[in-house]
């Protein structure tokens, strides 16, 4: 039997019908790059994965990976070589362990599984993983890049509760890492992202119980009264329980808050609490309940019960599908204030109403220890993330220059990037500065170790 007929999924050549349809499919993003593989894999199932590397090394074509295809600047898609395409694997085991330990449930998930679909299934047995943010992100890339999800202040990066991993290497090989087993490549597979030198197949998780009482309070103001918004709200930062995740986002006032067009720029504060008891949510939220100028305000919620299907409803009005987004990431050790200030001053010229810029505090904690042995590293005590949203392709050198040159305004600050979500297409470093050295170096040695051959591609560069 020849290399590829044992692949029970779909193997398309480029020109083959098809085709196309793949390439675009593979990125969720609807500003898509132009590039174009030679050859399109679509698993069927986890027997599949070693059989395109098979096919893949027999050709010589260099391999690429994608699950949900959230990445916006498409890491997955490049010319030549092949995408392994591991969306049509969602399988999903849950072992909601014994109930006089709760920390014992884990889950069992393939890459292809979409994140807000296992945390609202965990959340009907009264368990709960910190998921992305938007609803449409698929674990594999997210948990490979770290994870930046909800309730991450108290949790950590969700690659923190990734047990372990069985992934396919490049030599076909499959293999089961955790800490005890392949323990470097388990390192890697918490962080690497989008330049992981291996294939996986499946993470095993641990799960948590179910937060009982998920609150908000938020407030939106004019963007003129950015100073002391941002000086209150990092004052109450400082009294805030780790369990409330709070942030700053500069976008444009609802139609809900201010009717009419043009709709003025404004400053959002939100925090949500994930609780034990809606008294807990409440003590929680206590330090934002008292803000001294909330009469200003264009709109606001105090302690809003929240569940998590209105947390991703909310979220999918932010990110919506269907639109063209250009997106990068900073880690900085500057003051918010400073921070609001400089990206306040490029925000007013945003060529569209949907961009955004969001500006997490902690977004993963501050205690380390919680991925000390991971490829991931938060690079600052503070995190920068700005969206430029427009649907029309007339639109985009715009919306491009506008990104770029927010983070102009803020990059002299910088101190790394986030993988996941860095423009990789800005300048070759992108990558490299989204690691610290010392991990970073780890990883080139590991990729030569698993990879001597370069079977997988390294990652995007411009």
């Amino acid at each position: 039997m020849e290399s590829g007929e044992r692949i029970q999924g779909t193997v398309l050549q480029r020109g083959q019908e098809g085709y196309d349809e793949a390439r675009r499919a593979a990125v969720w993003n609807e500003l898509r790059p132009d590039r174009q593989p030679e050859s399109i894999v679509r698993a069927a199932s986890e027997r599949d994965v070693p059989e395109a590397l098979a096919l893949a090394r027999s050709r010589g074509l260099r391999l690429t990976v994608r699950a949900g295809g959230h990445n916006w600047c498409g890491s997955s898609l490049r010319d030549g070589g092949m995408l392994l395409d591991l969306s049509a694997l969602q399988d999903t085991a849950i072992d909601a362990g014994s109930v006089t330990d709760a920390g014992s449930a884990t889950a069992r998930v393939q890459p292809g599984v979409i994140g807000s679909e296992l945390a609202l299934e965990l959340d009907r047995r009264g368990l709960a993983f910190p998921a992305g943010h938007c609803p449409t992100v698929a674990l594999g890339g997210y948990l490979l890049s770290g994870g930046l999800g909800w309730n991450g202040t108290a949790l950590g990066p969700a690659c923190a509760s990734v047990l372990g991993v069985e992934a396919v290497t490049a030599d076909g090989r499959t293999v089961t890492c955790d800490p005890e087993h392949h323990p470097d490549l388990f390192w890697a597979a918490r962080g690497a992202g989008p330049g992981f030198f291996a294939v996986v197949t499946s993470f095993r998780l641990k799960l948590g119980p179910r937060p009982a009482a998920v609150t908000t309070t938020a407030y939106t103001f004019p963007l003129a009264e950015l100073v002391p918004v941002t000086r209150w709200t990092t004052e109450a930062a400082r009294k805030l329980p780790p369990h409330v995740e709070l942030s700053l986002t500069l976008a444009t006032a609802g139609q809900d808050l201010v009717a009419g067009s043009p709709r003025p720029k404004a400053v959002v504060v939100t925090g949500t609490a994930f609780a034990g008891s809606a008294r807990e949510a409440a003590e929680a939220l206590a330090p934002l309940g008292d803000c001294p100028f909330a009469d200003r305000a264009l709109g606001r919620r105090r302690e809003e019960p929240t569940p998590l299907a209105t947390l991703y409803t909310t979220a999918g009005t932010l990110w919506p599908p269907g639109h063209r987004y250009a997106v990068d990431t900073l880690w900085t050790d500057a003051d918010h204030e400073t921070l609001l200030t400089r990206l306040a001053e490029v925000f007013v010229r945003a060529p569209s109403e949907k961009s955004l810029v969001l500006v997490p505090f902690a977004p993963v904690g501050r205690a380390a220890r919680l991925w000390a042995d991971t490829a991931f590293s938060a690079l600052g005590t503070n995190y920068v993330a700005p969206f430029a949203i427009w649907e029309d392709p007339a639109d985009d050198a715009a919306n491009v220059r506008w990104l770029r040159e927010t983070m102009a305004a803020v990059e002299p600050l910088g101190t790394g990037h986030y993988i996941a979500e860095a423009d990789l297409t800005a300048d070759p470093s992108r990558a490299r500065r989204s690691y610290a050295p010392r991990d970073w170096a780890r990883l080139e040695r590991l990729r030569a170790e698993y990879d001597p051959r370069g079977l997988f591609h390294p990652y995007l560069t411009p």
